[in-house]
């Protein structure tokens, strides 16, 4: 039997592209305490981009049926202004996806310019 920790103070964790197969699949890990232990409560900041915003409700609905216990709050969200604010640990998973005919070098262009503006975000 595993010992008993006292918890810890609850952390703000946003996930990027949360709607995506990337980011739906590590929510699990973190809001089970798998990825950050087991004593560390949570609130999930959940970005996405507005087209996706009808898949991220439904993202937040099935973390709910889950009653993860260490999940505080969850705050879904398209907007990256009220995202980063007082988030602690950020794991930036969404991007750009490569479409046929596209070559990587475009690719990494168009992601690069995403992942920059979240750098400025988290900057802030």
């Amino acid at each position: 039997m595993e010992p008993v920790r006292e918890m810890k103070p609850t952390m703000r964790v946003l996930i990027s592209g949360a709607a995506g197969q990337i980011g739906y699949s590590i929510i699990p890990m973190i809001a089970s305490g798998k990825a950050l232990g087991n004593n560390q409560p949570i609130e999930l900041v959940l970005l996405d981009i507005p087209p996706c915003e009808k898949k991220l409700r439904g993202v937040c609905m099935e973390i709910q049926d889950c009653s993860f216990p260490l999940v505080e709050k969850i705050i879904p969200t398209t907007d990256g202004k009220t995202a980063f604010q007082d988030v602690e640990l950020c794991v930036l998973v969404g991007g750009f996806p490569r479409k046929k005919g596209m070559l990587r070098a475009d690719l990494l262009k168009k992601n690069g310019s995403i992942f920059s503006d979240m750098g400025k975000a988290i900057a802030k």
